[in-house]
């Protein structure tokens, strides 16, 4: 009995370690390794609750002449023969089918036996920079997190920021927005909100950035960066290899163009007062070009 309990526990963890891969790492596992990942948890459906865009399979087993197959309007019932229409909306699949037979007890049969099977339910759709974008069935209680593994993960160029669009009753569109460290890392589980249907879940691609740096540095030429991360002067210069012995740090040129006139700037830069802490360090903007002389 020991063993049996020790064995499930390992089992969960590795599950869970499995869930965060698919998630943050989706480059290192296969479509068909994320996707045994999530067939090794079955979903719970019992207490799903029926709504507008699921697709019922109904049989009664006394009047096969009631067979069929409806979709769930946006008002929430569903239309079906002898009974006409019946508000569905909110009930499990069990609990439409005590309610179908009692209809039917009421007026055609005795001891009505109905099965409703949902075979199609309601949907998020989720767009941007995941494995497989696209539309999603929420069968059951689904989280965020669930939703991003089962689009195939992240992609490595995704943005921390997620956007889940949500509509309103009266219309409106409401944008949730969620930073993607502070619901994994920060402990904030309160950010791994349950999804409504017709959420949009929107994660962007982060934008490749160029500066230039030019003159006195081991590796002139394009330094590219991720536009949410930005890139400061210092840092451009680390990856252009540093500067050379011959580089005169006090006469540091930043040429940049102004976004409201159209015309060049030139910011002069002492850069050994950065180096001494003397000066601020400057973050640098898409196009500049820095002259190191």
């Amino acid at each position: 009995m020991k063993e049996h309990v020790m064995n499930k526990r390992k089992a969960s963890m590795v599950n869970n370690v499995g869930f965060l891969i698919a998630i943050l790492l989706p480059g290192l596992l296969p479509a068909q390794a994320v996707t045994n990942q999530q067939e090794s948890q079955p979903l719970q459906i019992n207490d799903y609750r029926i709504g507008p865009g699921d697709r019922l399979e109904i049989t009664v087993f006394e009047l096969p002449e009631l067979n069929q197959m409806v979709r769930v309007s946006e008002d929430g019932s569903i239309s079906l023969t002898l009974l006409g229409k019946v508000e569905v909306t909110k009930l499990t699949a069990q609990e439409l089918e005590q309610k179908i037979a009692s209809l039917l007890n009421q007026q055609y049969t005795k001891e009505a036996h109905v099965t409703v099977f949902i075979r199609e339910y309601q949907k998020v759709s989720v767009i941007g920079a995941v494995g497989r974008p696209g539309m999603y069935e929420l069968v059951g209680p689904t989280t965020l997190l669930q939703i991003i593994a089962q689009a195939g993960g992240l992609a490595a160029s995704a943005t921390k920021e997620i956007s889940v669009f949500r509509p309103g009753r009266d219309g409106k569109q409401t944008n949730i927005r969620i930073n993607f460290d502070d619901l994994m890392f920060s402990g904030r589980p309160d950010l791994n909100i349950e999804l409504q249907p017709k959420d949009v879940v929107a994660i962007p691609a982060d934008q490749m950035l160029n500066v230039f740096v030019y003159g006195e540095v081991t590796r002139p030429g394009v330094v590219t960066f991720l536009g949410s991360r930005k890139i400061t002067l210092l840092q451009a210069l680390a990856q252009a290899g540093g500067t050379t012995q011959w580089a005169k740090k006090s006469r540091v040129t930043i040429k940049r163009k102004d976004k409201s006139s159209g015309q060049e700037l030139q910011i002069r830069v002492n850069l050994k007062s950065i180096i001494n802490n003397k000066l601020a360090d400057i973050v640098l903007e898409e196009g500049d070009v820095v002259i190191i002389p």
